[in-house]
């Protein structure tokens, strides 16, 4: 079915696309399009032919193609390159498998500033079963640490929540232990900010950064 609507593809919406390749390749072209954005045809092809109903995707994407002929021009003609002999701008480059295209800390950020952080973390999870191994975010403890970090000293309790689900797919990261640490002593709870550096010195024994926090936590507790 996805190949009959595009066999009836009104050529406007292919004209675009006319710069990019051979007559031949233009099918194979939409269905490049398609998979890097991780949608169907029906994404764009909403109505029904003939219906005169506004599609406003396939505007989008024929911005999008124009936007991407002309940064390919603009590499070659910075580069002196041309053909193969250059890296080009495809859909695949920002959109990476997703229909709207953003770096997951953002899109967490956002989410937080907006419902909280059990949303966030909700949301951190649901992203994660469906795309984790593929080339649409990145999973790695930097994203959650990077938003801890940002919120640790007004809101410890939330990065405490987002520290604690790195670490439920990082068990191993003395970093997100450390991380773990500073906002227990953002809540005064130095007992148990010194039981997770201690755990970041067990998984990195040459850790300086844990090392010096906790001595300065026993050397502060046996001076009061």
């Amino acid at each position: 079915m996805q190949w009959f609507r595009l066999a009836v593809t009104p050529m406007l919406l292919l004209a675009p696309l006319a710069a990019q390749g051979p007559p031949g390749d233009l099918f194979a072209t939409m269905q490049e399009i398609s998979n890097a954005l991780g949608v169907g045809c029906d994404y764009c092809h909403s109505a029904p032919r003939g219906s005169g109903t506004p599609e406003p995707k396939k505007d989008i994407a024929r911005a999008m193609m124009a936007m991407t002929r002309e940064l390919n021009a603009k590499v070659e003609a910075a580069t002196g390159k041309s053909g193969t002999g250059v890296t080009r701008v495809q859909c695949i480059t920002c959109h990476r498998g997703v229909a709207v295209p953003g770096q997951l800390g953002d899109i967490l950020s956002q989410t937080y500033r907006a419902q909280g952080a059990t949303a966030a973390i909700a949301q951190y999870r649901d992203l994660r079963q469906r795309y984790f191994g593929r080339q649409a975010y990145d999973f790695g403890e930097d994203t959650l640490l990077n938003l801890a970090q940002r919120i640790v000293e007004s809101k410890p309790d939330d990065a405490l929540g987002l520290i604690q689900l790195s670490l439920e797919f990082n068990p191993k990261s003395a970093r997100s232990y450390v991380a773990l640490a500073h906002a227990y002593t953002r809540k005064l709870d130095d007992a148990s900010a010194m039981a997770s550096l201690e755990k970041a010195l067990d998984l990195e024994p040459d850790n300086s950064v844990a090392r010096g926090q906790l001595e300065q936590l026993k050397s502060y507790h046996r001076q009061r």
